[in-house]
C-alpha cells in the first residue's frame, strides 16, 4: 500500500509542477505581447509626431507665399479677371505709357480708376483665385522600401543575322606547362593515339589533293590531245606507291584490291636485309582515291609476308600468308599494326611458305583457303585460326606430293580449283566429293610456275574453263580444263615471267610482267604473237606481281624495289558486245592452228 501511495504522491507532485510550468510560460507570453504593443504604440507616436512636424513646416511655407493652408471646402463662384487671376500675383501687370497712376478698390471695391480713363469691372471677391490643383492638399505618409535587383544591361550587336550577346572581355589565361611525365602520359594514351592517327590521315589527304585551275571547259584543250585520245589503247602512267621507311629495299610479293572499297589496294613485302631490327613482314594498304603518298594502313609481323588478300565479306580484315607457314589476320579497327589472330606453328597447319590465301563462299558461309609448298591445303574459319576446319594433302597418284606455288578458283566455283607447282606442273583439284584432292595434271612448262589466273569475265559465252600460267621458262601458256596440254604458248618475253592476270571485264585481255620490268597487255582478239600494249618501268628492276582493279580500267604492278606502279588502260580495256563471239572464234582458230607435233600426247579430259 505504501508503494501505491508513494506513486500517487509522486504523480500529484509532477502534475503540480507541470501546472506551474504552464502558468509561468503563459505569464511570460503575456509580458512579451504587452512589450510588443507598447513598442508599436511608441513607434506610431513617433511617426505621427514626425508627420505633424512636417505638416506644420509645409503650412508655414505656404502661408509665407500667401496661400491658405486649409482652403474652405466650398468656394463661391468668382469671375476670373486679370486682377483676380493667380498669375497676377506672380507677374506684374504691364503699364500703359499714358498711365500715371493705378488705384485699386477696397475689399468691397467695385471700380478701378486709371488716369486718362475709368473702367469698372464687377468682382465678387477680393481674395485671389487659387486653382483647384493648387488647393488640393495630399496627406503624406510613410512608405515601405522594397529592394529590387535588376539584371545588368546587356549589349547586343547586330553584325550578323543572329543576335550575339557580346561577352565581357576576359584576359586569356596562360596555359599551364605540362611536366615531362604528363606529356608522355598523354602521348601514349589510347584516345590520343586514335585521334592523332585519324587526324594525320585526313590532313594528308587534304594536302595531297590537286586541282587543275586552268581546266578549259570549252573543249579547246582537247584539240591538242586529239592524238593521245586516238591512241587510247596504250598504257598511261597514273602514280606510284612507295614508302621510304616501310617498303624501301623490299620485294613486292603479292597484290590485292578490296572488293568492298575499290580504291583500296594491299601490297605485301618480304624482309629488308639492310634493316635487321625492322619487322620481316610488311603489308601496306594504299588508297587510290587521294593523292597522299603514305599508306592508309601499315601492318607487320615477324615473318616475311608471301601472300596477302582482303577478306571477302569482311571489309575490315586483311589476311596474310607468311614464309614461316603461319596465317596472320590484321584488323584495321584495332589500331594495332600487329596481327589480331595467327595460326599456330604445328604439323596440323602449314610448315612451309604460304603462297596463296583466298576467301571463298558466300556472305553467310565462307572459308579461308590456304596452300603452301608443303603440299597441304587448309580451310579455316576467320573467327578461329587456332586450328584448320579441314586439311588435305595434295598428292598426285597417291605418291607424289605437290609443292604448290599458286592457286586460282574459276568464276563462281568454290569447290574446284587449279594449282601451279615448283616442278612446272599444273594440277586441277577439288575440295569435296568422291575425287577430293588432285584430279588431273597439265604438262607444258619447263620451269616453276610463278603465276596462275582463271578467266573471270562474265558474258554471253562461258569461258570459265580457261586459265593462264606464267613460268621461269620465259613463257605464258593458255590452258583449258578440258585439255591436259596448253592451248597456246606466248613466247615474246626474254626473261622470267613472274606473274599473269586475266582482265575481270574483257574476255580476251590479260596482263603479264617479267624480270626486265616490262608490263604487257595481250588482247587475243587483236594478236596472239605480240602484246597489244607494253611499257617498261624506270630503273630496269624486275616486276614481280600484277593485279587488275575490279573495274578493269587500272592495273597495278609491284617491283623488286618495293614500289607499286599504277597504270591506266584506255579503250583497250573496254569490252564490246562482239568481243565475246570474236574470242570464241579466236579459240577455234588457235585449236585449228596447233601442229600435229604439239598435239602428241594431248588428251581430251572429261568436263
Amino acid at each position: 500500500m505504501s508503494d501505491k501511495s508513494d506513486l500517487k504522491a509522486e504523480l500529484e507532485r509532477k502534475k503540480q509542477r507541470l501546472a506551474q510550468i504552464r502558468e509561468e510560460k503563459k505569464r511570460k507570453e503575456e509580458d512579451r505581447k504587452k512589450k510588443e504593443s507598447l513598442q508599436q504604440k511608441t513607434e506610431n507616436v513617433s511617426e505621427d509626431s514626425d508627420l505633424d512636424r512636417k505638416r506644420r513646416e509645409t503650412e508655414a511655407l505656404l502661408q509665407s507665399i500667401g496661400i491658405s493652408p486649409e482652403p474652405p471646402l466650398v468656394q463661391p463662384l468668382q469671375l476670373l479677371t486679370w486682377d483676380t487671376c493667380y498669375f497676377h500675383y506672380l507677374v506684374p501687370t504691364p503699364m500703359s505709357p499714358s498711365s500715371q497712376s493705378v488705384s485699386t478698390t477696397s475689399d468691397a471695391g467695385s471700380q478701378e480708376s486709371v488716369d486718362g480713363g475709368t473702367q469698372s469691372v464687377p468682382c465678387m471677391s477680393s481674395k485671389p483665385f487659387i486653382p483647384s490643383f493648387r488647393r488640393r492638399m495630399h496627406r503624406l505618409g510613410a512608405s515601405k522600401i522594397v529592394q529590387i535587383d535588376f539584371v545588368p544591361k546587356e549589349l547586343v550587336t547586330y553584325t550578323k543575322e543572329t543576335q550575339t550577346p557580346s561577352a565581357a572581355h576576359q584576359s586569356e589565361a596562360h596555359p599551364r606547362e605540362l611536366t615531362e611525365e604528363e606529356r608522355e602520359q598523354i602521348l601514349h594514351s589510347e584516345d590520343f593515339l586514335v585521334f592523332f592517327e585519324r587526324s594525320v590521315s585526313v590532313v594528308e589527304r587534304a594536302l595531297a589533293e590537286e586541282g587543275d585551275i586552268f581546266f578549259d571547259y570549252s573543249g579547246r584543250d582537247l584539240e591538242d590531245k586529239e592524238g593521245d585520245m586516238q591512241g587510247g589503247s596504250n598504257l598511261s602512267f597514273n602514280r606510284v606507291f612507295h614508302d621510304d621507311h616501310w617498303s624501301k629495299h623490299r620485294v613486292v610479293t603479292c597484290l590485292d584490291w578490296s572488293p568492298q572499297y575499290p580504291e583500296l589496294m594491299v601490297a605485301s613485302y618480304n624482309s629488308n636485309e639492310d634493316a635487321p631490327h625492322e619487322p620481316d613482314g610488311i603489308a601496306l594498304v594504299w588508297n587510290m582515291k587521294f593523292k597522299k603518298t603514305t599508306p592508309e594502313y601499315t601492318f607487320h609481323c615477324q615473318s616475311s609476308v608471301m601472300s596477302v588478300g582482303f577478306a571477302q565479306f569482311h571489309p575490315n580484315l586483311v589476311v596474310g600468308g607468311t614464309y614461316s607457314g603461319q596465317i596472320v589476320l590484321w584488323d584495321n579497327r584495332s589500331h594495332r599494326r600487329t596481327p589480331v589472330q595467327r595460326t599456330p606453328l604445328s604439323a596440323a597447319a602449314h610448315t612451309h611458305p604460304v603462297y596463296c590465301v583466298n576467301v571463298v563462299g558466300t556472305q553467310n558461309a565462307n572459308n579461308l583457303i590456304t596452300v603452301s609448298t608443303d603440299g597441304k591445303m587448309c580451310s579455316w574459319s576467320l573467327d578461329m585460326l587456332s586450328q584448320p576446319q579441314e586439311s588435305m594433302e595434295l598428292v598426285y597418284n597417291k605418291s607424289k606430293p605437290v609443292a604448290v606455288t599458286g592457286m586460282a578458283f574459276p568464276a563462281g566455283d568454290v569447290n574446284n580449283y587449279v594449282v601451279g607447282s615448283e616442278e612446272g606442273m599444273v594440277y586441277s583439284a577439288s575440295r569435296h566429293g568422291s575425287k577430293a584432292g588432285i584430279a588431273e595434271m597439265f604438262e607444258g612448262h619447263q620451269g616453276p610456275v610463278t603465276g596462275i589466273s582463271c578467266h573471270n569475265a562474265v558474258g554471253t559465252v562461258d569461258f570459265s574453263h580457261l586459265f593462264i600460267t606464267s613460268s621461269f621458262d620465259w613463257t605464258v601458256k593458255l590452258w583449258s580444263i578440258k585439255h591436259n596440254k596448253p592451248l597456246y604458248s606466248f613466247e615474246d618475253n626474254a626473261d622470267y615471267v613472274y606473274d599473269v592476270s586475266w582482265s575481270p571485264v574483257h574476255p580476251a585481255l590479260f596482263a603479264s610482267v617479267d624480270g626486265m620490268g616490262r608490263l604487257d597487255l595481250w588482247n587475243l582478239n587483236n594478236d596472239t604473237e605480240v602484246p597489244t600494249a607494253s611499257v617498261t618501268i624506270e630503273g630496269a628492276c624486275a616486276l614481280n606481281r600484277v593485279r587488275w582493279a575490279s573495274g578493269g580500267r587500272e592495273v597495278a604492278v609491284g617491283d623488286s624495289e618495293g614500289r607499286v606502279w599504277i597504270y591506266d588502260v584506255g579503250e583497250l580495256a573496254v569490252p564490246h558486245p562482239e568481243d565475246w563471239s570474236h574470242f570464241a572464234r579466236t579459240l577455234v582458230e588457235i585449236r585449228a592452228n596447233r601442229g600435229d607435233g604439239e598435239e602428241e600426247g594431248a588428251v581430251e579430259l572429261p568436263a
